[in-house]
């Protein structure tokens, strides 16, 4: 079996899939794409612009599209955003292309880590904390229907959750192929 070319990065926001994905695309000489900025990059506009002017659901369409046409390309570490696995259609392509790490975070530090963060559409009412916790609820299972490793992110420094998850995945992807069998003795 041809191992899955695409290091793809899946998990809640603020999970540390941007941070963690450059490092490893660095580490292991690849590529970095972060959907998100693809998207933007495309759209010319900002994501809480798409939303704006276009509701979630436009947003979700060029979120499907940059993610069809990244895992089309070639080998990369792939940073998704948080609901790129909403998406049926979606989710069989990242589990067909890709080796999926779902990052885990609780929600205390999601909320630690998106204190300032005003940039993101899906919580920028009043009570942070129920969004995530609703979007926890319904995502999880999303999350653990496509993930070949699941790896807590923690309340460390990205760098060593970086080193963390590069060690962890030496010995999972990409597979390395055996040694080859000493030739016979011919004697």
């Amino acid at each position: 079996m041809t191992p899955a070319p695409h290091l793809v990065l899946v998990g809640p926001m603020g999970a540390g899939k941007s941070a963690l994905g450059r490092r490893l695309a660095q580490a292991r000489g690849l590529p970095f794409v972060d959907l998100d900025r693809e998207i933007e990059r495309r759209a010319g506009a900002d994501i809480p612009a798409i939303f704006a002017h276009e509701g979630e659901a436009g947003f979700r369409r060029r979120e499907r599209e940059a993610l069809v046409d990244a895992l089309a390309g070639p080998a990369c570490v792939l940073a998704t955003g948080g609901g790129a696995i909403l998406d049926a259609g979606s989710r069989a392509r990242i589990r067909e292309r890709g080796f999926v790490v779902h990052l885990d975070i609780d929600i205390d530090q999601q909320l630690a880590r998106l204190a300032r963060d005003r940039s993101r559409p899906l919580i920028a009412g009043d009570d942070r904390e129920a969004v995530l916790r609703r979007l926890a609820v319904e995502r999880a299972p999303l999350y653990a229907e496509v993930a070949d490793l699941v790896f807590a992110t923690g309340s460390g420094d990205p760098a060593d959750a970086a080193a963390r998850l590069a060690q962890r995945l030496d010995a999972l992807w990409p597979p390395r192929s055996p040694p080859p069998d000493p030739p016979a003795d011919p004697t």
